[in-house]
C-alpha cells in the first residue's frame, strides 16, 4: 500500500514538473501570438470553465471506474495537451490546445488515492505531501522551463512536455491498480454505482446534503476567490509589473516552490497533530488577509519575495485542511467525486480569476487585488471566529 502511495507521490510531482514547464511557454508564446493582457485573461478563463465542467465528472469517473483509468486518462490528455502546443502557430490554435484540459486533472485523481489508502485521522498529513510534491514539481518545472524555452524555444519544450507526459502514463499503467477502494465500500456501492453514470448531476450534488459539506464549501470558494485572482494573474505581473525574463521567472517560481517544500513537507504535518482542523482553517484565512494587505503596497520582487513565505503557508495549509475536511464528511466511495469539486472550485477561480483580475490590473493597478483579499479574508476570518466562539460556548452549557 505504502509503494503505490510513493508512486503516486512520483507520479503527482511530474504532473507538476510538466504543468510548471508549460507556465515557461504559454505566456511568452501568447505575447508572440499578438494576446494582450486582457486576451491572456480570456485564454486562462477558457481553462477555468473547461476544467469547472470536467472536475466533477472526472471525480465521479475516478470512483466508478477505479484509480487507474482516472490516472491514465489524465496523462493521456497532457500528452496530447503538450502536442498541440508545439504545433500552435496561431492565437485559434492556443485555445484549442487547451480542450485536452478537461481531463487533465492528476492532482485530484492522486489526492483520492492517497485518501483511499490513509487512515481519516493521517489524512490530512497525508495529503499534504502531495503539496511536497507539488512544490518539487514546481521547481523542477519552473527552472527546466525557463532553461528549455530560453536556449531552444517554445516548440522543443512543449515536446519535452509531450515525451516526459508519455512517461507518466507508463508508470500508471505499470504500478497504479485498478481500484483504491476500500472492499467494504466496493461491495456497498458496486451495484448501485455501475448503473450510475458519470455524468449524473444529482449524484454530484448529493454530497452537498452531507453535514458540514456545504459551510466548507462556500467558505472554500469565497476566501479562495481573492488569492486566486492574485495566482492566475501572476504570469503577467511577473512580466509587465516586475518586468521579468522566462529565466528570471523560472528562479522565481522554483523560490515558491522551496517554499511550499518547507511548509507542506515539515510544517502542515507537525500542525495537523497538535491543532484542530478549524483553528488551522482560522490561522490560514488570518494569514492570508495579511499577506493582501502586504502585496497591496508592494513595489518591486524584492518586497514581493518577503510575502512568498507566509503567502504559500496559508494556501497550502487552507487547501490541505478544507479537502481533508470535506472527505472526511463523505462516504469513502464518494472521496473522488468530493475532490473533483474541490478541484472545479480551483477551476472556478481560474474562470472567474483572469477576467476579473485583468479587469482590476489594468484600471486599478495591482494594489486593488490585495486589498480585495485583505478585505475578503478578514471578513470570513471574523465570520468563522464568530461561529467557532458560539459553538464552544454551546458546548460549555
Amino acid at each position: 500500500m505504502m509503494k503505490i502511495i510513493h508512486v503516486v507521490y512520483l507520479i503527482a510531482a511530474l504532473d507538476i514538473t510538466w504543468m510548471f514547464l508549460q507556465f515557461s511557454v504559454t505566456p511568452y508564446l501568447a505575447k508572440k501570438l499578438g494576446f494582450d493582457t486582457l486576451w491572456f485573461g480570456y485564454l486562462q478563463t477558457t481553462v477555468g470553465i473547461i476544467q469547472l465542467v470536467g472536475g466533477p465528472m472526472f471525480g465521479r469517473f475516478g470512483d466508478l471506474f477505479g484509480a487507474r483509468a482516472a490516472l491514465s486518462l489524465a496523462c493521456a490528455a497532457t500528452v496530447i495537451f503538450f502536442v498541440l502546443l508545439a504545433i500552435a502557430n496561431h492565437p485559434a490554435m492556443l485555445f484549442i490546445h487547451k480542450i485536452p484540459t478537461i481531463f487533465m486533472h492528476v492532482m485530484p485523481a492522486s489526492q483520492m488515492v492517497v485518501a483511499d489508502l490513509s487512515e481519516p485521522e493521517k489524512r490530512a498529513d497525508a495529503l499534504s505531501k502531495l503539496g511536497l510534491c507539488f512544490g518539487i514539481g514546481m521547481i523542477a518545472g519552473s527552472t527546466l522551463g525557463g532553461h528549455l524555452n530560453t536556449r531552444y524555444g517554445e516548440t522543443f519544450t512543449a515536446c519535452f512536455g509531450a515525451v516526459g507526459s508519455f512517461f507518466s502514463l507508463l508508470l500508471v499503467l505499470k504500478f497504479i491498480p485498478k481500484t483504491t477502494k476500500t472492499q467494504a465500500s466496493r461491495t456497498n456501492r458496486e451495484n448501485d454505482n455501475k448503473s450510475k453514470s458519470v455524468f449524473n448531476v444529482g449524484e454530484i450534488t448529493r454530497l452537498m446534503k452531507f453535514p458540514g459539506v456545504t459551510p466548507t464549501f462556500v467558505v472554500k470558494i469565497v476566501a479562495g476567490l481573492p488569492s486566486g485572482i492574485f495566482q492566475v494573474m501572476f504570469s503577467i505581473i511577473a512580466l509587465e509589473f516586475f518586468k521579468l525574463e522566462p529565466e528570471q521567472n523560472g528562479y522565481l517560481m522554483a523560490y515558491f516552490g522551496i517554499a511550499q517544500m518547507v511548509i507542506q513537507g515539515g510544517v502542515i504535518g507537525r500542525l495537523t497533530t497538535r491543532y484542530s482542523e478549524s483553528s488551522l482553517l482560522l490561522l490560514s484565512i488570518g494569514v492570508s488577509s495579511l499577506v493582501g494587505l502586504a502585496q497591496a503596497y508592494m513595489q518591486n520582487v524584492f518586497h514581493f519575495c518577503l510575502t512568498v513565505p507566509p503567502m504559500m503557508f496559508s494556501l497550502s495549509v487552507f487547501n490541505v485542511i478544507t479537502d481533508s475536511m470535506l472527505t472526511k464528511s463523505v462516504p469513502s466511495s464518494d472521496t473522488g467525486t468530493m475532490l473533483g469539486l474541490c478541484a472545479s472550485v480551483q477551476s472556478l477561480l481560474r474562470t472567474v480569476g483572469p477576467t476579473f483580475g485583468g479587469f482590476l490590473y489594468v484600471n486599478y493597478g495591482i494594489s486593488s487585488i490585495g486589498l480585495i483579499q485583505f478585505v475578503v479574508n478578514i471578513a470570513v476570518f471574523f465570520y468563522l471566529l464568530q461561529r467557532q466562539l458560539k459553538k464552544t460556548a454551546e458546548q460549555k452549557e
